[in-house]
């Protein structure tokens, strides 16, 4: 499988070997900030004076090193980015969050990660740079109700990444980014000449061959290019075609009725055909995301929470739904299925007694098989089925939810 292996997508009792594994990578980490001089607030302000820039350059460096690393690990097919968790964006929140982080940082000498690291050396001023971020999210967590519906909404952009919002292929934002990156590291070395007085003669000329090899493999990433969502599916093709064989993904009309339902799930379902069909017929809260556009939708989709998300797709027959199947499968979308015969199938098990829908004696594949009186949309009886009197149903479940890497913190080191 793709890369991010599972047994880093969960951490549990009956796989210990996470623990250990996250407990090495946190204890070398604290020791690379220690070993940097990071546990010294003295260090870290200096930055903010313009007299040691070695906090940006280090930040930024492990910035650009583990963007090209991922983004040249999936131009390479070797890991599904679509399975890393991005923190959704919040950018009135984040932009209000970041100004206090950065006071904090400006005045207590440290961010979050260096304060821990500060504190298991027993810094003094680390302590109490810690206790006072504990008590700063006990405040957060007792004040945070009366700013609730601002702090959810305001600048929600769901899963938003760069070569998303620019509109520009991932190479070349890559590539961007690590020259940027690395003119800062020249900007600040300037800085450090002439504010902080250093002798910049005597800095490792390893770090200039470093930055080429960067602009390198930026580059690679922009002649490679990222796999288009075709090619993703093909190396999974035989597993899922397979699934689709043995019908393990296509839910009949009662199983999609009861999940849109169920309190425990979120359901999200999507008429995938084209807005003609849709205003003719359709069933209540349903989206019409047409096949075409699909692609643009599956940002929304992976901001989801996995653990509870059932995407439903639906379309006349079963065709076009299962293209938009194998869409958000090679996106990796999770807990994806197919309304079972599509919705001739839904009519037929909900609207067969609608006197004024009638079958017609042949249609053809991805039409609907049904005359309508008028194009009512969602106003027709069998689309929003009474749950009394269909509170008992019959058939053989086919969901199982499979939960991909779940929501994570952010922040500095």
């Amino acid at each position: 499988m793709n890369f991010p292996l599972q047994a880093f997508q969960a951490v549990s009792a009956a796989n210990p070997w996470t623990y250990v594994v996250f407990g090495l990578i946190g204890f070398f980490f604290g020791y690379v900030l220690e070993s940097s001089g990071f546990g010294n607030s003295k260090k870290l302000a200096a930055q903010f004076y313009f007299k040691d820039l070695t906090v940006l350059k280090v930040m930024f460096t492990a910035i650009v090193v583990a963007m090209v690393g991922i983004f040249l690990t999936s131009a390479l097919g070797l890991l599904d980015v679509n399975l890393i968790w991005v923190n959704p964006t919040y950018l009135a929140s984040g932009i209000v969050g970041g100004l206090i982080m950065g006071v904090g940082f400006i005045v207590g000498g440290f961010c979050p990660g260096t304060s821990v690291a500060a504190a298991a050396t027993f810094k003094i001023d680390g302590i109490f740079f810690l206790l006072g971020g504990f008590f700063g999210a006990f405040l957060f967590g007792e004040s945070e109700r009366y700013f609730d519906t601002w702090y959810n909404n305001a600048g929600y952009y769901g899963r938003l990444m760069l070569p998303e919002a620019l509109h520009l292929p991932t190479g070349v934002v890559v590539t961007l980014l690590v020259l940027m990156a690395l003119f800062m590291f020249w900007g600040g070395e300037q800085l450090e000449r002439l504010i902080g007085k250093r002798d910049m003669t005597r800095e490792p000329r390893l770090r200039i061959y470093g930055g080429l090899a960067l602009i390198a493999l930026a580059l690679g990433v922009a002649i490679i290019g990222e796999p288009t969502l075709a090619e993703k599916y093909a190396k999974v093709a035989p597993v899922k075609d397979a699934a689709l064989t043995a019908r393990e993904v296509q839910i009949t009309p009662a199983e999609a009725y009861k999940t849109m339902y169920t309190d425990a799930l979120n359901p999200i379902m999507l008429d995938v055909r084209d807005e003609a069909d849709y205003n003719l017929y359709h069933l209540e809260g349903v989206q019409n995301v047409p096949l075409d556009g699909l692609a643009t939708y599956i940002p929304k989709l992976l901001a989801q929470p996995a653990a509870n998300t059932v995407v439903v797709l639906m379309s006349n027959d079963e065709t076009l739904a299962t293209q938009a199947w194998k869409t958000l499968v090679a996106a990796g979308v999770a807990n994806a299925y197919i309304l079972e015969g599509g919705l001739n199938n839904w009519i037929a098990y909900f609207g067969a007694d609608d006197p004024s829908i009638r079958p017609l004696a042949s249609a053809a594949d991805e039409q609907l098989g049904y005359t309508f009186p008028a194009a009512l949309g969602s106003r027709y009886d069998s689309c929003d089925p009474d749950p009394i009197k269909y509170a008992e149903l019959e058939y053989l479940p086919k969901i199982k939810l499979q939960t991909k890497r779940d929501k994570s913190g952010g922040g500095c080191g």
